[in-house]
This record gives structure tokens, sequence and C-alpha cells, in this order.
């Protein structure tokens, strides 16, 4: 039996990569496999694209860091992976592999970023899959050009009462049908490779308390009606609810985990920025601080589970408190703040109309 560990997303800004991870990494390291989203480019090279709100980069020595701290596999299928164009993806994607962390739902085409990539350890054999719903113009792989893994969604409004013009809408989302059905060939394929089948999702409605999108539902179901044994989202930059589908766990969003964002007056008074604080109230610039995102946003996890011939078994997770400067630390049951970060777990799932259970054991929370 061996032990699978994931957490959200990871982008580091200070020079010493390896302090942002001094109070996790040796939790990280226990795991035979370790998943993080990275959400920052690995390069010193290339141009910031147009079509990106908001980016930044860090030098491709972070990604060893990330190999200290215990992490075995990057999601990079991101709406920021081509941020810095070409010279940006490759160098990340060639900065991981150098590092020995294997990069997912990324690749010189369609069919290299959604290869099946499986890791044996003690006779275990383990595949992740990525994909990416958050997709900036051209960021998505196609027949012919580089890019991510798409798992795309529409979106659609629909007038509350459609005789009246002008009034209140209902929005409507829902998957692109294609690559939902490449989604399913690739978890059918990954099953005749491996004993368990986990698939990383980069979806979701960023910075909003609670609230899920319809299609992300949807594509949770289909990964396990597919054959998935365990779906983990990210990219919303908050925890989401956990859900339980057919006894196999689908986490809609991780949170962060160790991604800093500086703030000066300048990018604190940003027009872009403002909307996004409107989306979480009680937000409010941290000047000088290094995690400048709604207060929720500091309660996160890493999501644990175990992996034999059998499959996916025991999944849990363990709470975690992220401070001003972006250093997540691991809570012990003892803790106030565990029960803070489980209580607030319990409450978005049920808002969010999932009956999960969770179970207190020891300084871990199962799932069920």
């Amino acid at each position: 039996m061996i032990r699978f560990t994931a957490v959200g997303d990871v982008g580091p800004e200070r020079p010493d990569v390896d302090t942002l991870f001094e109070r996790v990494a040796e939790h990280i390291r226990e795991a035979d496999v370790a998943f993080m989203q990275l959400e920052m480019t690995l390069t010193e090279r290339g141009q910031r694209v147009p079509q990106t709100k908001h980016t930044s980069r860090t030098s491709p020595e972070a990604a060893h860091a990330f190999r200290r701290a215990g992490f075995t596999h990057a999601g990079w299928a991101s709406n920021h992976s081509l941020d810095w164009g070409y010279d940006g993806f490759f160098d990340t994607i060639e900065a991981l592999e150098a590092a020995d962390i294997v990069p997912l739902g990324v690749g010189r085409d369609l069919a290299d970023a959604r290869s099946i990539r499986v890791a044996e350890v003690g006779g275990v054999r383990v595949a992740i899959l990525a994909y990416c719903s958050i997709l900036p113009a051209d960021y998505w792989a196609t027949g012919n050009r580089a890019g991510v893994a798409p798992l795309r969604a529409f979106t659609v409004f629909e007038p509350a009462e459609p005789d009246q013009p002008g009034t209140p809408h209902r929005m409507l989302t829902f998957p692109h049908p294609d690559d939902q059905r490449g989604m399913v060939e690739d978890i059918a394929r990954a099953r005749e490779l491996a004993d368990a089948v986990i698939v990383s999702a980069h979806w979701g409605i960023h910075f909003t308390h609670a609230e899920l999108a319809d299609y992300q539902r949807m594509l949770g179901h289909a990964a396990i009606d597919a054959g998935a044994d365990l779906v983990i989202g990210h990219h919303a930059h908050i925890l989401k609810g956990v859900e339980v589908y057919k006894g196999k766990a689908i986490f809609h969003s991780l949170g962060n985990f160790a991604i800093e964002l500086p703030m000066d007056e300048e990018h604190a008074n940003r027009p872009s920025f403002k909307h996004l604080m409107s989306l979480h109230p009680g937000w409010e610039p941290d000047i000088g601080g290094m995690f400048n995102f709604p207060p929720d946003s500091r309660k996160s996890m890493v999501v644990s589970c175990d992996i034999d011939g059998g499959g996916v078994s025991r999944v849990r997770f363990r709470p975690v408190m992220i401070d001003r400067m972006a250093v997540p630390e691991l809570l012990p049951a003892s803790d106030a703040r565990h029960v803070e970060v489980v209580d607030y777990v319990r409450a978005i799932s049920a808002e969010a109309g999932l009956d999960t259970t969770f179970t207190v054991d020891g300084d871990d929370v199962l799932v069920g």
C-alpha cells in the first residue's frame, strides 16, 4: 500500500523557495506520490502574452525546491501555463523534469497533453490525469499546437422570466462535449494501465464563497462514472465543498497552498484587482503582506489517500492555515484553527447541497 497526497495552488515569489514549505515539507515527503498545482511559470525568458490578466514568473531553480519539499508530480494544466509564451511554457516543463517532477496535463500537442502518465511505487500503479477549464484564448492544445489538456465549458444566460425583457437571469454552464468525451476516453485508457486513476481539474468559480458551477459537478460525475477513483479540483483560490459520488470523493477545490501575491499601493488600486476583491466581502489589500487573497483563502488542506491493487481507500485531509506571508502550516487537532477549518469545510459542503460526512480521526479528517 502507498500514500498519495495532493495540495492546491503553488506559486512562489520569494528567492528562497524552500522557506515557503518549512512547516509542511516533512509531511509531504512521507507520501509516495505527491501532487501540487503549479500556478507560476518557471522561466527567465519570454514575453507576457496580451490575453493574460495577472501573471508572475520565477526562476526554474524553484522546481528543485518543490522536489525537496517532497512533490513528485505537478499539474501544469492552468490558465497561467502560456502567460510567458511558448518559451516560458517549455522552460517550465523542462525545469520540472530536471528536478525529477512529472508535469501533467501539458504537451507539444493535444495527444501529448493527454498522454497517460503512470507512477509505479512498490508494485502499485497510479495514473494522474490533468485538465483545465479556465482557458484564455489559445492556451489549449490542439492537434498541431502545444498547450494544456482542455476541459472547456459553455455559459448560457437564461431569463428568469422569458417574457419580461431586462429581468434577472439564471446562469447555466455545461461541459464542452468533445473535451468531456476526451477525458472519459483517457480515464478508460488509464484504467487498463493503473490500479488507481486520479483526475486533476483546474476549474470552478474563483474567490466566491461555496458556489459551484454546474459544469464542474457534471464533469466530476462523468469522471467517476468513467472509472476515476478520486477527483481533485483547484483554481478557485479558496476551499470549496467535498462531494462523495458513488463512493468516490470529489474535492471541488483544494484552495491555495503555497502561493504568494505581494501588494503595493499601485497594485491595490488597479481596477482589475478591485473587481476581484468585490467577489468576496471582507477582502482588503494587505500592503507589505505576501498573501493578498480573501480571508477565507487562508484555510486550506492537504488531501491524502491510501492506494493498493484494489484502488483508493481512506480518503482524508489534514487542515492547514496560511499566514500573511503565504506560509502554510499543518494544524494538529488540538489547535483551535483545526476545528475552524473542519467546520468551514462542513459548512461550504452543506451550502452546496453536498451531504458528505467528515469524521475527525486524530489530526486527519476522514471523508465519507
